[in-house]
């Protein structure tokens, strides 16, 4: 097989690993319907669950191929994981109060530095260090911005002051071992 080969061969799979993936992670909440009625997914369930799903593989597939740098792929999955868990989190129970409070939909606009960030950085590692660092620091903003601009009773609700924050300072750290490895990706390779 010659490099032109090679090439077409990628470009015609892209998307299959990702496809893959959200099938067999769908089947889990599908089987486990079968057995339990703890489990009570909708076709929406399925669907949004499975454009998320397939949204994060494919962007870590279509992101992660433009280094052979092994740091920097570790970076975007970190990144890219870190994303999806917080939109999931945030859907399923939502992180301040429940998945209804509509201060919920702040976290939406972490996610978005992140991708209009990428974007300005043309997804180069030291760019994308930064970009990590400014969605790590939003992250942490939410909860202060939902307990004193907002006035809301983040106390009052589970899981409560301290959980919340908690929560939050796991997804900031989250994205600051991104940001960290993308900032090791930048530094060129002694050899």
């Amino acid at each position: 097989m010659n490099i032109k080969d090679i090439v077409m061969h990628n470009k015609k799979t892209i998307g299959l690993r990702p496809a893959l993936l959200t099938a067999f992670i769908l089947l889990i909440p599908f089987v486990a319907m079968q057995f339990t009625g703890e489990v009570n997914w909708t076709l929406s369930d399925f669907i949004l669950m499975g454009i998320l799903i397939f949204g994060t593989g494919l962007t870590y597939e279509l992101v992660a191929r433009r280094s052979a740098n092994n740091t920097y792929r570790v970076a975007v999955g970190v990144a890219a994981v870190t994303g999806f868990l917080l939109i999931w989190v945030n859907l399923a129970v939502g992180i301040i109060g429940s998945e209804d409070n509509p201060v919920n939909l702040m976290y939406f606009g972490v996610v978005a530095i992140g991708i209009i960030g990428a974007f300005i950085a043309r997804l180069r590692p030291r760019g994308m260090a930064w970009v990590l660092i400014v969605m790590a620091l939003a992250q942490m903003s939410v909860p202060v911005i939902a307990l004193f601009i907002a006035k809301l009773a983040v106390t009052m609700e589970p899981p409560g002051i301290v959980g919340v924050f908690a929560l939050n300072g796991f997804f900031a750290i989250l994205f600051a071992v991104s940001a960290l490895l993308f900032c090791c990706a930048s530094v060129p390779d002694p050899t």
